[in-house]
């Protein structure tokens, strides 16, 4: 299930939620009892390696095929 952060405007506090995708722009409390709260953007973490480039083939542009540059 996806977290997801949230900032209180009354107290200031920010807090995390799982909640599902349908959910994720309902109204959220505050652990406080605060409800106007706002949702965060949130930071994607992405892990593994570069993608290695092709061999055999264009230089690159906009179509690959080494025609624009």
């Amino acid at each position: 299930m996806p977290r997801y952060d949230y900032r209180c405007r009354s107290c200031g506090s920010t807090f995390e939620l799982n909640r599902s995708m349908a959910e994720a722009n309902a109204p959220a409390t505050c652990p406080s009892g605060h409800d106007d709260t706002v949702k965060l953007l949130s930071t994607v973490a992405v892990t593994g390696g570069a993608a290695a480039p092709r061999s055999g083939g264009g230089g690159g542009g906009c179509c690959g095929g080494g025609c624009c540059g």
